[in-house]
């Protein structure tokens, strides 16, 4: 059967094709994707999450935290993000030249997200069609839209979810609700809003999800011309024909993550493009261990095999002698308020002899075992941080109140500004976390991309419009 096709939908006062790209930070989507995206004829989406700025010869400005305290560290982040954000609207702006739309895109668990957010829009008045956001529960995300006089795009994984957002915040700006975001925990990559009610081993079919969603947002009043878009494991089109045009689910648009990283004007480094192209079906790992506590999905590279094995090199203890708590640990710890099982203590002497001698504690009364440069980096890493998360748990800062979320930093996790910015910057892929969909093996499959040919992005969109 024929793709039947998409037909353009209007935003921002123009007609646009119902294609979004996904904004993804730190700095895999910048002016250079989205400004073509848009000048396409779609929604480019800039990444407003600690984005590049510029040098008066064109260069990328370092992002260096000198300051001696995380609160200082923080406030030159949110300027950092502020600046890099505005820079990369106003290039995007003038490559779009009065095609399609640019949307921002903000992570609400990001550090100073609303401070973000707001300076961001004053300085871009004008530009700025909508402003997507996710990771979290952003019930001010309207306020601050109305405000603003721009469009906003909730990001949500459930119709449980948008309906919390919905009753609690905006029903009282319905007007600028432009579309809602369905964001599949399963299949999109990056982080996701997948629910402790859901279980990360079961993946569940997206429609009757998008349909519960629909229901919804119709009960609460809401036209079927507001469009949900489908985000995460969309590729081919038509795969997807018989979304399109369907009563049950309204207006659907789809947004591109992965698909945009492998073409040139993809600001992501060549290493990386290289890296997409050789993945298989299975590579793409739905795991947990992000600071943030949220569910993400990444490339299952050497840098997320480690945090595995790391996590599984772990045993519970007590304080004092309990239950199958019965023998004092012996080695990697200091003192002997260490009580664990037999077993896990014949564990713990096993790993130490293989070189992992140092038990860190977590917040889960358990320990980990490291090495002693694994432990060097994780100490380093929680010492510099530079509160880019609203609550992280790798380090324990929060960027409000007494800046710290009380709890035990967790040596589980990692420092996911510093990998981030790493790999976006030319950073090796194997050592960092490289986030991607779960339909990313198929660039080795799709025959658009062989004779490692790299589309440019309105080749892409020619493409994808194509059923393709």
């Amino acid at each position: 059967m024929a793709f039947k096709g998409l037909r353009p939908i209007t935003y921002g006062g123009r007609e646009v094709w119902p294609l979004i790209e996904g904004g993804k930070g730190v700095s895999a989507t910048n002016h250079m994707s989205s400004g073509a995206w848009a000048a396409a004829g779609g929604i480019g989406t800039v990444s407003a999450v600690n984005a590049d700025s510029y040098d008066a010869e064109g260069k990328i400005i370092p992002q260096i935290y000198d300051q001696l305290t995380r609160l200082e560290r923080h406030e030159q982040l949110v300027r950092y993000a502020i600046d890099g954000a505005v820079e990369q609207v106003k290039r995007a702006y003038d490559i779009a030249s009065g095609k399609g739309a640019i949307n921002i895109n903000v992570l609400w668990e990001m550090g100073g997200a609303q401070q973000v957010l707001e300076g961001v829009l004053e300085r871009t008045r004008g530009l700025v069609a909508g402003v997507t956001c996710g990771a979290g529960m952003p019930y001010k995300l309207a306020e601050i839209a109305q405000r603003f006089n721009v469009n906003y795009l909730p990001i949500i994984s459930s119709a449980r979810a948008f309906r919390a957002l919905w009753k609690r915040s905006y029903n009282k700006v319905a007007d600028l609700m432009a579309a809602v975001v369905y964001e599949d925990p399963w299949l999109a990559g990056g982080h996701n809003g997948l629910s402790n009610a859901e279980d990360p081993e079961k993946p569940e079919d997206p429609y009757p999800r998008v349909q519960a969603l629909r229901e919804t947002m119709r009960a609460e009043g809401i036209s079927d011309n507001v469009p949900i878009i489908m985000a995460g494991g969309v590729w081919y089109l038509r795969e997807w024909d018989h979304w399109i045009d369907n009563p049950e689910l309204g207006q659907i648009a789809f947004q591109y993550g992965t698909r945009p990283l492998l073409t040139e004007e993809s600001p992501i480094p060549e290493g990386w493009k290289e890296a997409l192209r050789h993945l298989e079906e299975g590579d793409i790992l739905l795991h947990r261990f992000s600071p943030t506590g949220f569910y993400s999905s990444a490339v299952r590279n050497t840098f997320l095999r480690s945090l595995e094995a790391r996590t599984e090199r772990q045993i519970p203890y007590s304080r004092v002698e309990a239950g199958e708590h019965t023998v004092q640990l012996d080695v990697g710890v200091k003192g002997k308020n260490f009580w664990v099982a037999p077993k896990d203590r014949d564990r713990a002497r096993e790993w130490f002899g293989q070189g992992h001698t140092e038990a860190l504690k977590t917040p889960d009364d358990t320990v980990v075992f490291v090495s002693p440069g694994e432990r060097g980096q994780i100490r380093e890493d929680q010492a510099a941080c530079m509160g880019c998360l609203s609550h992280c748990g790798f380090s324990s800062w929060k960027d409000h109140d007494d800046y710290s979320t009380g709890r035990l930093a967790d040596p589980r996790s990692f420092c996911i500004q510093k990998t981030l910015q790493d790999i976006a910057h030319g950073g090796p892929v194997e050592d960092n976390l490289m986030f991607a969909g779960h339909s990313a093996f198929r660039f080795k499959r799709d025959p658009f991309y062989s004779n490692n040919f790299t589309p440019t992005v309105k080749q892409l969109v020619d493409r994808i419009l194509t059923g393709d």
